[in-house]
C-alpha cells in the first residue's frame, strides 16, 4: 500500500528502544506507521539503562513531537503536552563518577550530576529499560503495534513480506537488533558481525535496605559497576575477556560469584542478594567492518541494526535515540518528504544515512578504546591506567568529561 489516508506509510520491524522511539517519532511526523515485532508481547526484559545528555535531548524532541499527534485526531494515553524526556527523568537516578579498585580504594570519586548538567545542559541518568520501553509505549497510537507479526523479507522497494501478509511501504526502518536479518539480506557483501574479545553479566538486585555508592571497579581484565536505582534496587554489570560462546557450567550468577565474589564490599553483598537465573550474558560483538551506508532504497537501518558498540561508553540506546529523531525530521511532517526539502524518500534517506555514518562510526570507535583500557591483563598497563585515574582524581576529575564532548554537545536537527 502507499500512503493511507493522505499519510506516507511506513513499516518499523522490531519494538526495541530504537524501533518504538522511531514509530513515535514517525508517528507525531505524520505518518501512518506499523510496527512488526515477532514477540507475542513487549515484555519488560533487559536490566539497567544509562541515557547521556545527548540522548535525554533525542528524548526531549520527540516528546515535544507528540504535541502533534493531537493535531492530527490521533491523541492517545498521556500524549499531548507530555515531555517525555521528563517523565524519565523523573524515575532516575544521577549518575556520579566513580572508579575504584577491586580492594576498594578510590581511584576517582566525585559527583558528576552538576559536573556534567553544567557542561552539558544535562546530566547522566540510571533507570530501567523497561521504564524507557513503557514511556514509548504510552506514546503510540493504538493499532501501530503488530505482535506475533514476524519479517520475512524485505526488498528496497519497501516491499515487506511477513507470515500475515504483504504490503508495501514508503518507508521501511530496519530496527531488528544486531543480527539484523534485514542488513545481513541487503547488504550481502559486508562481512557481517564480530567478537570484541570479552562478554558482560548484567543482573537488578534487589538487596536489603542500604546505601550503595555508584562506582565502576577496575581489576586486571575485568570491570564490575553498581549502579543504584531510583526504586531502591541496583544494577550490577561486569565485563571481562571469555571465549566466544563460552557459558558458566552451572550458572551465570555463579560465574560471577566466581570472578569477582573476592572484590570489595558491596559485590560480594549484592551478588549473594541476586536471584539465580537472572543474571543476562552476552558476549560483544560489534560490526568486522562499519557499513558504508544505512540507506538502500526505502530501507533505513536504526540502532543496534545499523552500528552496534561495546557498551563502555552506554551509548547504544542514546544513538538509537538519535537515529529515531534524525530519521523523522529527515523524511518530513504531516506532507511527507516534499516538506523538509527532499524529493523522495530515497533522497532522504541519503540525508539521513550522511547524518549519522560519520558520527556513529566515532562512537563505535569511542567505545571500543573504552572497553580495551578497562579490560587490559597486562600487569604494567594496569598500573599505569590506575595511575592516571587517580591523579585525574585528585587534580580534575571533569577534564574526564573533555573527551565526552563529542557525544554529549548533540543537538537534533531542526
Amino acid at each position: 500500500m502507499g500512503e493511507s489516508g493522505g499519510r506516507p506509510r511506513a513499516v518499523v520491524i522490531g519494538a526495541g528502544i530504537g524501533g518504538l522511539a522511531s514509530a513515535v517519532a514517525l508517528c507525531a511526523a505524520g505518518w501512518d506507521v506499523t510496527v512488526c515485532e515477532r514477540a507475542p508481547l513487549v515484555e519488560p526484559v533487559g536490566s539497567g539503562l544509562a541515557l547521556a545528555p545527548n540522548g535525554l535531548r533525542a528524548l526531549d524532541a520527540i516528546g515535544q513531537d507528540c504535541q502533534g499527534l493531537a493535531r492530527l485526531g490521533l491523541d492517545g494515553p498521556g500524549l499531548a503536552g507530555s515531555e517525555l524526556g521528563d517523565e524519565l527523568r523523573a524515575h532516575a537516578v544521577r549518575q556520579t563518577m566513580g572508579i575504584r579498585r577491586p580492594d576498594g580504594r578510590w581511584l576517582l570519586r566525585a559527583g558528576s550530576g552538576s559536573v556534567v548538567s553544567d557542561r552539558f545542559g544535562d546530566g547522566i541518568i540510571l533507570l530501567p529499560r523497561s521504564r524507557v520501553v513503557e514511556a514509548l509505549l504510552t506514546r503510540m497510537p493504538e493499532g501501530v503495534l503488530a505482535l506475533s507479526t514476524e519479517v520475512l523479507s524485505v526488498s528496497p522497494s519497501g516491499r515487506v513480506v511477513s507470515a500475515s501478509g504483504e504490503v508495501t511501504a514508503d518507508l521501511v526502518v530496519a530496527a531488528d537488533g544486531i543480527g539484523s536479518p534485514v542488513r545481513a539480506a541487503l547488504w550481502p557483501d559486508e562481512p557481517g558481525l564480530k567478537y570484541a574479545g570479552f562478554t558482560t553479566w548484567r543482573v537488578i538486585v534487589s538487596p536489603d535496605a542500604g546505601a550503595y555508592p555508584m562506582a565502576e571497579t577496575w581489576g586486571r581484565g575485568a570491570v564490575f559497576g553498581v549502579m543504584p536505582l531510583a526504586d531502591g534496587r541496583v544494577y550490577c554489570y561486569a565485563a571481562a575477556p571469555a571465549p566466544q560462546g563460552e557459558h558458566a557450567p552451572d550458572d551465570e550468577l555463579a560465574e560471577m560469584a566466581r570472578r569477582f565474589g573476592g572484590w570489595h564490599e558491596p559485590i560480594p553483598a549484592l551478588l549473594a542478594a541476586a536471584a539465580p537465573g537472572r543474571v543476562l550474558r552476552h558476549d560483544v560483538a560489534e560490526l568486522a567492518r562499519p557499513l558504508p551506508a544505512f540507506n538502500h532504497g526505502r530501507v533505513a537501518l536504526l540502532g543496534d541494526a545499523a552500528h552496534p558498540m561495546t557498551p563502555n561508553l552506554g551509548q547504544g540506546a542514546c544513538q538509537a535515540l538519535e537515529d529515531a529523531v534524525v530519521l523523522a525530521r529527515m523524511v518530513g511532517g504531516p506532507a511527507g518528504v516534499r516538506a523538509s526539502g527532499w524529493s523522495s524518500v530515497e533522497s532522504a534517506l541519503v540525508g539521513y544515512s550522511a547524518a549519522r555514518v560519520k558520527r556513529t562510526q566515532d562512537v563505535v570507535r569511542w567505545s571500543r578504546r573504552a572497553g580495551a583500557m578497562t579490560t587490559w591483563t597486562s600487569p604494567v598497563a594496569v598500573a599505569l591506567r590506575d595511575t592516571l585515574a587517580s591523579v585525574m582524581g585528585k587534580l580534575n576529575p571533569a577534564a574526564a568529561l573533555r573527551g565526552l564532548s563529542g557525544i554529549y554537545d548533540w543537538q537534533p536537527p531542526e
